[in-house]
């Protein structure tokens, strides 16, 4: 799904624990995210949220991380090894059209797309697989960065997923970001 994808060194600085402070993982994700659940996180990169998601999944729950670049694939399983949170994650490699999920449908509780819509060929494509993938009323947790993306291109974005039958269900507040829960109708 290459577009307008980050390069993969730039994963060092987004896994930064200085960002933290300004973005806690845990503090965005708990109202969303319970032991147990299945969470598909397309784009992880290097795991800014993904060793969060595996914690609050917990040993029962799994989460099924899709990313296009081997390197930030590889940074991943290397973190996680070291987290001691490998068993919880389901790393794979997408392809250059699809998020390949197909095995998933109708089995995910929560996606979690962070920085990512915007970098895709297509957003409609993108929340077709993403909806497909949800149990009904499952919920997908958008988050744009507001320096990449304008309110208009946000607007076109959930114009697209409403038309994948996610509906918006409340617009939190996220730092630097445009920010969207959407639940499946």
């Amino acid at each position: 799904m290459a577009h307008r994808v980050c390069p993969w060194w730039l994963g060092y600085l987004l896994v930064n624990p200085l960002r933290r402070l300004v973005q806690n993982p845990l503090t965005l994700l708990r109202p969303y995210v319970a032991e147990g659940m299945t969470v598909l996180e397309p784009g992880p990169g290097m795991g800014f949220f993904t060793l969060d998601l595996a914690r609050l999944v917990g040993p029962s729950g799994r989460v099924v991380a899709v990313e296009l670049q081997p390197k930030m694939l590889e940074a991943l399983r290397r973190r996680a090894g070291r987290a001691g949170l490998a068993e919880r994650l389901d790393l794979r490699l997408a392809h250059p059209d699809t998020l390949g999920v197909e095995d998933l449908a109708g089995e995910v509780d929560v996606v979690v797309a962070f920085a990512i819509v915007h970098e895709l060929p297509s957003a409609a494509r993108f929340f077709g697989e993403a909806s497909a993938a949800l149990r009904p009323g499952g919920r997908l947790l958008l988050g744009e960065p507001s320096g990449h993306v304008s309110t208009a291109e946000l607007e076109r974005e959930l114009v697209a997923a409403s038309d994948a039958g996610l509906l918006v269900a409340a617009r939190p507040a996220v730092w630097r970001s445009h920010a969207a829960v959407l639940v499946k109708a």
